[in-house]
């Protein structure tokens, strides 16, 4: 069976490799072909701007987009104006993939007060780029009803090593916000479970580990692992507004998903190992 990601980079290569190691033939769009690794079939397009040639049977559909940055014009391109060229080369390939998957962000849960998030909490989000995740979550639907959007919470792993190096150089500071995340490895693994389970998934589900925390915890706990000075605690009250939400995987652990990394010290414990590495 075939199967086309659309956003070949780092996520969706990872996602493209475990589905071609499962016997897939797996085909990467990008806007450079060199740089996905085989044995993925590249295809140099800019979905932003390009219709994809896609191959008339396509059995699953991974669009895993991402902005060049943050701003509403990027998210805008990457999200919805490359969703619609996908959705063009899929009516001009002349056949529907059996499953379909989004990856999205819980950015569109909003900021919350603290309380605990689940596919069942109503989207409210409050920053520009995040509405236009909501618009192409909206899009996605409207062209595959019985389509799967995975909305990811903060992503790290192998070369994601921004917190890290912060704590590292004693530039880091946090408080009481609540923060979730999950590994890339387990995030690209909870794609191809969905696109591969015996049941037809939800349309729903929220990436993200077993355990929100504190992220003062987090850097604590970093900063212990690599032997320097604990970050600067900010009080609460004087932290940026990071969000206060609590997200459930709930649906995706019942689905019979199980993480590699359940928690942040699984994970981080792994990338100060030098576990796996970033596709470019």
């Amino acid at each position: 069976m075939s199967a086309v990601i659309a956003g070949c980079g780092d996520l969706g290569t990872e996602i493209g490799l475990r589905l071609a190691g499962l016997g897939h033939e797996v085909v990467g769009l990008r806007r450079r072909a060199e740089l996905v690794p085989p044995p993925l079939t590249g295809v140099s397009v800019d979905l932003s701007t390009e219709v994809p040639e896609l191959p008339g049977d396509v059995d699953l559909l991974v669009v895993a987009t991402a902005a060049d940055e943050r701003t509403p014009e990027a998210y805008e391109a990457a999200y919805v104006d490359s969703l619609r060229h996908v959705f063009d080369g899929v009516r001009a390939a002349g056949s529907l993939p059996r499953r379909a998957l989004l990856i999205s962000s819980t950015a569109v849960c909003g900021s919350g007060d603290g309380e605990v998030v689940t596919e069942d909490t109503p989207p409210d989000p409050v920053t520009p780029t995040a509405r236009v995740l909501l618009e192409a979550e909206d899009l996605f639907h409207e062209q595959f009803p019985y389509g799967t959007v995975l909305r990811l919470s903060g992503l790290y792993g192998p070369g994601r090593t921004r917190l890290i190096d912060k704590v590292r150089s004693g530039d880091a500071a946090g408080g009481a916000a609540w923060t979730n995340r999950i590994h890339r490895d387990d995030a690209a693994a909870a794609a191809v479970h969905l696109l591969t389970m015996a049941d037809q998934p939800l349309t729903l589900y929220l990436g993200t580990d077993d355990r929100p925390v504190p992220e003062r915890e987090v850097l604590e706990f970093v900063a212990q692992e690599l032997g320097v000075p604990l970050p600067e605690d900010v009080p609460e009250a004087d932290s940026p507004p990071r969000g206060a939400k609590r997200l459930s995987n709930a649906r995706l652990r019942e689905s019979g998903f199980e993480f590699r990394y359940p928690t942040y010290r699984e994970g981080y414990r792994a990338v100060l190992a030098g576990e796996g590495s970033r596709h470019s």
